[in-house]
């Protein structure tokens, strides 16, 4: 039996009756089919109301698409070719994944900065604010080391209420993908494109190049980037940036801060699912669990060395604390393995 994908008449007369229709994997927050439609591949998204309690399908929706719509400035995601707002559809352009290379990080870090690149304040208020950490996270954090019976220097809450103000994404105005993870970006001939924007928003692309430095948090696929290509992939996300923009990117202060950021947040050990539901550090401390092929606490460990080798002076305490809380996560825990490398990324 056919599948049949869920395009109203509207779209069926627009566009032509679906053929070859193939059912793929994604997400519980979607189905998606790859499709051929008057003799071309598109794809077919449902945004569905599964997989992410905090967020509506409705505001998914209407993230993605206007993420889409404002990725089509580069290109860097897949064009729109029709829409069904009142079944959440979105019929895409088909993009030829070329799969895996082992030089993949300079083209993510371009594309990244291409899309960051694509707004600024006039396009305020058409997506939401990117969240930072916030007090709630410092808190947690704070917790987390009583917890390990790791001494708190005096000065680190003054730090981190401050890194809550730095990183606060008001008056930061860059199209942020929201989930830039292997697996989103897809290698085609045209150059690196990002799909999946169901979480697009506006504020500090820093924030997202972090992602190289800090195993890239918000992904199931975690890993460790090494030094040289860190640098490789950092010097090209800097060097499109300015070109797109004029502008230059502080690697020091702000890279470190957004590291941080992603330190303390402990809802970037857990898939979307299960993300404000419970205090994922305060877990951690009583138990390990995985997500992906690593587990919460490796991803910690990785975190907390990244601060403590990066922290600049307004954390610099911050920054000792991280190695103590490492120390200790180690000596508890001696099988933690870290991080797998680029390499192993999923394709």
């Amino acid at each position: 039996m056919t599948e049949r994908v869920p395009l109203g008449d509207a779209l069926r007369a627009s566009l032509g009756e679906p053929r070859n229709v193939r059912l793929l994997d994604s997400s519980p927050r979607s189905r998606v089919w790859q499709v051929e439609i008057a003799g071309e591949r598109a794809i077919v998204k449902q945004v569905t109301d599964a997989g992410d309690h905090r967020h509506g399908a409705d505001e998914r929706f209407t993230r993605e698409l206007t993420g889409l719509r404002l990725a089509a400035r580069g290109p860097v995601g897949p064009a729109v070719l029709g829409t069904d707002p009142t079944e959440r559809v979105l019929v895409l352009e088909y993009l030829e994944d070329l799969g895996a290379t082992d030089d993949w990080l300079p083209g993510y870090a371009a594309a990244l900065a291409r899309l960051h690149a694509l707004t600024g304040v006039d396009d305020a208020g058409v997506l939401p604010r990117s969240q930072g950490p916030g007090p709630a996270d410092v808190e947690s954090f704070l917790a987390f080391a009583t917890a390990l019976d790791v001494p708190v220097p005096a000065g680190v809450p003054a730090e981190l209420a401050a890194l809550v103000e730095r990183t606060d994404p008001a008056g930061h105005y860059a199209l942020l993908h929201g989930d830039p993870c292997p697996g989103n970006d897809l290698r085609t001939a045209g150059g690196v494109r990002f799909v999946d924007f169901e979480h697009a928003a506006l504020g500090d692309g820093i924030v997202e190049l972090a992602y190289l430095r800090a195993g890239f948090p918000t992904c199931w696929s975690a890993m460790s980037v090494p030094a040289t290509s860190l640098a490789e992939a950092e010097a090209v996300y800097r060097s499109t940036w300015r070109d797109a923009t004029g502008l230059d990117v502080d690697v020091v202060g702000a890279l470190a801060d957004a590291c941080a950021g992603w330190l303390i947040r402990g809802d970037a050990l857990v898939e979307r699912a299960h993300r404000a539901t419970v205090d994922h550090l305060a877990r951690a401390t009583m138990e390990d669990f995985d997500w992906g092929y690593v587990s919460a606490r490796e991803r910690l460990v990785h975190r907390l060395g990244v601060v403590a080798e990066t922290a600049h002076e307004p954390i610099r305490e911050l920054g000792l604390l991280a190695a103590e809380l490492r120390a200790r996560l180690r000596k508890a825990g001696p099988d933690l393995r870290p991080l797998p490398g680029p390499d192993s990324r999923p394709w």
